[in-house]
């Protein structure tokens, strides 16, 4: 599944919310497949149950309210289902298409074969859409109408409509491949165009001419529902599939611009804040009706909400709006009321959800967008502008009930060069999480899936080149096949960035979690410290208290407890005071504060969790370096530039710790190319760290084998490159690492046969007067070198286990058999062999001759042409007449073959 965030205000919290993966859903199973004896008959008994509740849902007739848009096209949505398998439905918010839909299906005879499935992309549309249809049938939640969301699954044996986040229906694509649980899928806000989004259109393209009978009702704001339209055509006849305009009634609506701070000119010195707090008291003077503000954050909601709280405004009440309330919560958004309500609100409340009684609408004219961004190369959640489309959406909330009233909280100019649609998720992310959710989920080849916007190629190798640095996929086998490694396993289930996620995965190894949980966040948003042109030298002296030498990641820690510590002991005002005096973002910081509590959480269910200790910082900086491989510096030379991976060329920006004294290696988390590629938050690192964690990446060459008597082992000079860098240079290894029996080999040779080491074993001694020994019995056997290296090298070759590869290894087996084979590498006669493979024996050579009683010793000399050439007999004067004739003529048995052939050719 691709980042499966089915909710909340920012694209973190969705990824901390509803995420399925790999088993984490915890939802109702899915139905037996239906065939096969009693799983028939069980599916036969669920589907008469629901026929029965269906009948007795629709016996009194489904009402619509005919205030809604959608209900006058009730009669044209029936029949277009009905023909179609796919519908697209467009209308603006407010039309009625989430609540109605379901209704015009049931009536449709739809619900009974399988579910009415209902996604939404956030948990607080989905309980508010559920509980909304429900009331209209005259039921509860968890009755006929269901809904499902992380942690509650409110759907029973009875339910027909289950309402769900849609990564709840990604999880059930992981059990049930082909959604058999259901016989219409309703995929609602399909505009937003999140990652979740279009996996699941692209996957039901793949789905549904496998599944004949399912039906799919595509719902979109009148935004480029043509393209949705399109991608459906592939199936049947080819032909696009229907669009239903719903037009909404709409009011006109005024439109004012109230910018503020620099975008306001000179001396206005407000913040955000005191401009909502403006542009209410503007609103407040037009008369009575509600106030909907809409706000990129929780933290923003909150620091609002404390600001008008304290205003007292009379007969008002001010609400929070965002998708991590708790239902009773976001209930109170929906209930009766009487006096004003100013709703601060997320973008949920842009698209997936109607707030009742909104007459004035003010919006900061920014979201919180998950952003892949190549400066970091890392998943960011900057708070960025929104687009044309969502900024109208907006101002349309204040136009449902009567005229209404929309301030948008920047200029007019600025409006105007938006882009026209924000763009979809999968065209700006880090598809290295696309391909991993996929690959965990085993969806296949990502270039291959039908998204309705397919990334291009250049894409989709950067996230597998990228997952591969992360050690999180293999290679791909012969079948182009890759599967996860165990690092991908674990990594697939943090919602986070993989970059970021590999980080805290090495840091719970190391025994550094929460340092590395701030830096991750930190690497998330915007640097919080700010150096405005008038004031930087100030701004710098201060925020100069909390460098770390030799690391900007670890001034970020330094940086991060000092805030913690102030903000214990402060109250929420002064804290913000203390952080416009020392040049820090306010809501940056709450930001980071923010996201740093979500990336906890996730951590947790993992059972990561940071220890009571502070974590080392060799440790914490080796923990970042598994997420930052391809970032490496190394300097060559006196200069400040400083040689990056695959041949690039960076300098450490101004700000650094490190910028005035640069050291041989670092890591940056952040490259910027402006007029030249700069290093941002940079830390000093060791190479080796980097040889040990990309052990998978590097690439090593080596020189050639070398005999070292001191080491008493084979050793070779070793290179070491990471993404062409050399990490290790000319390092002395064992031979034995490149070649085992090479470095074997050359033990025997230089220690063994020629003696060429420092220690010497009983052994040695013993074969070196054999040798010796062996030049005597040359004479004997008439054969010269027969013993020679060689020999001995075999020989000892022949004893030698196969993992001796060092004097070290050979001194530590020896003591370990020494007391049982003394032996075990003594040289013998068996060694031994003459030029035709015939072994030698000794008993053939013997050192006397023996004629009856007499005893005679043997002399051999290998001197031929010489007198006493071959075996002599010394006869002693004394037995010389004790001698006969008889018995010489049998020769040395030696000898006897030699004699054979002689008188043969005499």
């Amino acid at each position: 599944m691709p980042s499966c965030r089915p909710d909340g205000q920012s694209s973190a919290r969705r990824r901390c919310g509803d995420r399925y993966r790999c088993g984490v859903m915890s939802t109702r199973p899915a139905p037996a497949r239906r065939g096969g004896g009693g799983s028939a008959g069980r599916d036969e008994a669920r589907r008469e149950r629901r026929r029965a509740v269906h009948t007795a849902l629709v016996a009194g007739g489904i009402h619509y309210p005919e205030a809604l848009p959608i209900s006058a096209r009730r009669d044209e949505l029936r029949a277009v289902i009905a023909d179609h398998q796919v519908v697209i439905v467009a209308g603006e918010t407010g039309s009625g298409k989430s609540t109605q839909l379901p209704k015009l299906c049931l009536e449709l005879g739809r619900g009974i074969d399988g579910l009415i499935g209902h996604t939404q992309p956030r948990r607080v549309a989905a309980r508010t859409i559920a509980t909304r249809v429900a009331e209209e049938l005259g039921t509860r939640v968890g009755d006929a109408v269901g809904s499902t969301v992380r942690f509650d699954d409110r759907v029973g044996d009875d339910t027909l409509v289950r309402v769900m986040t849609d990564g709840i229906l990604l999880g059930e694509i992981q059990r049930d491949r082909r959604l058999r649980r259901y016989d219409t899928l309703i995929i609602d806000e399909a505009h937003e165009r999140s990652l979740n989004i279009d996996f699941i259109l692209g996957y039901l393209r793949q789905l549904l001419p496998q599944r004949p009978d399912l039906k799919v009702i595509v719902t979109s704001a009148t935004i480029d529902t043509e393209r949705f339209a399109r991608h459906f055509a592939g199936g049947g006849n080819g032909d696009a599939a229907p669009i239903v305009q719903v037009t909404g009634r709409t009011y006109p609506v005024d439109v004012r611009y109230r910018p503020f701070g620099d975008d306001a000119g000179s001396g206005d010195g407000r913040d955000q804040v005191q401009a909502i707090v403006d542009a209410v008291a503007e609103l407040a003077r037009e008369g009575p009706g509600d106030v909907l503000v809409f706000l990129s954050g929780e933290r923003e909601i909150h620091d609002t909400a404390d600001a008008l709280r304290r205003l007292q405004l009379p007969h008002t009440d001010v609400l929070p709006l965002y998708a991590r309330l708790s239902s009773a919560e976001q209930q109170r958004i929906f209930d009766p009321h009487t006096g004003r309500r100013i709703v601060l609100s997320t973008n949920v409340a842009e698209t997936s959800l109607t707030v009742p009684g909104v007459r004035y609408v003010v919006d900061a004219g920014t979201a919180r967008i998950s952003r892949y961004s190549r400066r970091l190369k890392v998943q960011r959640l900057p708070i960025e502008p929104v687009s044309k489309a969502s900024a109208d959406q907006r101002a349309g909330r204040c136009g449902r009930v009567a005229p209404g009233i929309c301030i948008r909280l920047f200029a007019e100019d600025d409006f105007d060069a938006r882009s026209e649609f924000t763009e979809p998720e999968i065209l700006r992310t880090n598809l290295a999480s696309v391909i991993l959710q996929m690959t965990a989920i085993g969806l296949g080849d990502v270039g291959a899936f039908p998204f309705v916007e397919p990334p291009d190629a250049a894409s989709i190798r950067d996230g597998y080149l990228l997952l591969e640095e992360l050690a999180a996929i293999r290679p791909a086998d012969e079948r182009g096949r890759r599967g996860l490694t165990d690092v991908g396993r674990r990594l697939a289930r943090l919602p986070v960035d993989p970059r970021l996620g590999r980080m805290v995965l090495e840091a719970d190894r190391h025994g550094c979690v929460r340092e590395v949980l701030v830096i991750a966040a930190a690497l998330s948003i915007r640097d919080p410290r700010e150096r405005p042109e008038e004031q930087r030298a100030t701004a710098d002296e201060l925020h100069r208290r909390f460098d770390v030498p030799g690391s900007d990641l670890l001034s970020l820690v330094a940086l991060w407890d000092y805030l913690r510590a102030e903000q214990r002991r402060r109250s929420s005002n002064q804290f913000r005071k203390l952080c416009r005096a020392e040049f820090l973002n306010y809501l940056r910081v709450r930001e980071w504060q923010d996201l740093f509590s979500q990336l906890r959480q996730v951590a947790g269910e993992l059972s990561i969790r940071a220890g009571h200790e502070a974590g080392h910082p060799d440790h914490v900086h080796q923990a970042v370096l598994a997420g930052l491989l391809s970032h490496l510096g190394l300097r060559d030379g006196d200069g400040r530039e400083l040689r990056g991976a695959r041949g690039a060329a960076f300098v450490i920006a101004p700000g650094s710790v490190l910028f005035r004294k640069t050291p041989r290696w670092v890591m940056a988390a952040e490259l910027v190319e402006t007029n030249r590629l700069w290093a941002r938050r940079v830390a000093a690192i060791q190479p080796q760290w980097a040889e040990q964690i990309g052990a998978h990446l590097v690439k090593r060459s080596y020189g050639d084998p070398r005999w070292d008597a001191s080491a008493g082992r084979a050793v070779t000079s070793e290179t070491v490159t990471l993404y062409g860098l050399p990490i290790v240079s000319g390092r002395t290894i064992g031979y034995d690492r490149v070649d085992r029996a090479a470095a074997r080999a050359m033990l025997i040779r230089h220690a063994l046969v020629e003696g060429d080491w420092t220690t010497h074993l009983p052994f040695v001694e013993r074969n070196g007067q054999f040798v010796a020994d062996v030049g005597a019995l040359e004479d004997r056997i008439r054969r010269r070198h027969l013993i020679d290296d060689d020999i001995v090298h075999d020989a000892y070759d022949r004893r030698l286990p196969a993992d001796i590869v060092s004097t070290r290894h050979l001194e530590r087996w020896w003591k370990r058999i020494a007391g049982d084979q003394p032996d075990a590498l003594d040289l013998t006669v068996d060694d031994l062999r003459d030029p035709d493979g015939v072994a030698v024996r000794l008993d053939d050579y013997p050192d006397t001759w023996t004629q009856g009683s007499l005893s005679m010793p043997v002399m051999y000399r290998f001197q031929p042409g010489e007198p006493l050439d071959g075996a002599t007999v010394r006869i002693p004067l004394t037995a010389l007449n004790q001698v006969v004739a008889e018995g010489f003529d049998w020769q040395i048995p030696g000898y006897r073959a030699d004699l054979v052939q002689a008188l043969m050719r005499t």
